[in-house]
């Protein structure tokens, strides 16, 4: 079997035209939702983020039983694997998140308006990728080859940074897109409430909330590079790939408020996350070779999940075994690098 063929094999969807816009219609329908919870600015309580991340964590694991009953065991274990891997490099998001918002000083009251903002770019960011994605993989039989080597090499740099003590640091004045859009427009030197635009001296002007959105939103676009191949690396098929990404983009905001206090303590995070990306870039690679060498082993979807929970739940407790002595907002930086 040549790896054309493999890839046609792999592309293989179960997203008709009617679930698809069923689908997006549902995504839709949760951001609006997120708009309206978001649209007075308040401070929001540990209870209100526990309810909301108990709520969009109800979501996938329904979607899994639709899955399951509808299309089978396969769809269903990828997506799920998918999601726990999506999932997991979010939380990585987050502490970028969390330094912009300090960095830009964003109040309290709209941080969760900033995080949505952030969650709509990266919905429409992955989209694209997505679909990029699909297309390389179905026209070209070395793209899974050249998805797993970038998983590798991400893999590498993450264990690098890691092991010389490499800290994640946001500098707001050498940031491209915040330097383009001072150039691009004057700013407010105070926030506008959720207003991105003010009329100020007869001319329009940027708020510093316009600025710490552009910030996010190019963030996103960082992290879409290796988290649309890690998860091409467990399912081809793109109407998974989509779902895998909006379920665990949309639980972030909340996500962020419940995990805020302790984020921070999970040190050890970026091996476990080197170790994830590692063995999924492994996967696409002997896929690959798979198409040229079929005596080589392909390695299950069902090893997949075991191997992502296994190094999620073993970094977690290293990480709060490691930090217990400490008190939560103790560390001004963040010991996890950025991918």
């Amino acid at each position: 079997m040549n790896s054309s063929v493999l890839a046609a094999e792999q592309l293989h969807t179960i997203g008709s035209p009617w679930l698809w816009v069923a689908t997006i219609a549902g995504v839709l329908v949760l951001l609006a939702l997120d708009f309206v919870v978001t649209r007075k600015p308040h401070e929001v309580s540990m209870r209100e983020a526990v309810g909301w991340t108990v709520f969009y964590l109800a979501l996938p694991v329904a979607f899994f039983g639709i899955l399951w009953a509808g299309f089978g065991s396969k769809p269903a274990t990828e997506f799920i694997t998918g999601y726990l891997l999506e999932k997991s490099l979010s939380v990585d998001n987050l502490f970028v998140f969390m330094l912009l918002l300090a960095a830009f000083a964003v109040p309290a009251v709209l941080a969760q308006r900033v995080l949505l903002f952030g969650i709509v770019g990266a919905l429409v960011l992955r989209g694209i990728f997505i679909a990029v994605g699909a297309a390389a993989l179905a026209s070209l039989d070395w793209a899974f080859l050249l998805f797993g080597a970038v998983l590798l090499l991400t893999a590498l740099k993450l264990i690098r940074d890691a092991v010389t003590g490499h800290e994640q640091e946001v500098d707001i004045s050498r940031m491209r897109s915040v330097r383009l859009m001072r150039r691009l427009m004057p700013v407010t030197d105070d926030y506008r409430g959720t207003k991105m635009t003010v009329r100020e001296a007869g001319r329009r002007a940027l708020t510093p909330l316009a600025l710490v959105v552009t910030a996010v939103m190019a963030t996103d676009l960082v992290f879409a590079i290796d988290s649309v191949p890690a998860v091409y690396g467990v399912t081809g098929d793109p109407y998974l790939v989509f779902a895998t990404n909006a379920f665990a983009l949309l639980g972030l905001r909340a996500l962020y408020f419940v995990l805020q206090a302790v984020l921070a303590r999970l040190v050890h995070l970026a091996y476990g996350l080197a170790v994830i990306l590692g063995f999924i870039g492994v996967k696409l690679v002997l896929h690959w070779a798979h198409g040229y060498w079929d005596w080589l082993p392909e390695i299950p979807t069902a090893a997949s999940l075991l191997v992502i929970v296994v190094v999620l739940g073993a970094v977690t407790v290293t990480s709060l075994l490691a930090t217990r002595g400490e008190k939560d907002g103790d560390s001004a930086t963040i010991d996890t690098p950025a991918r």
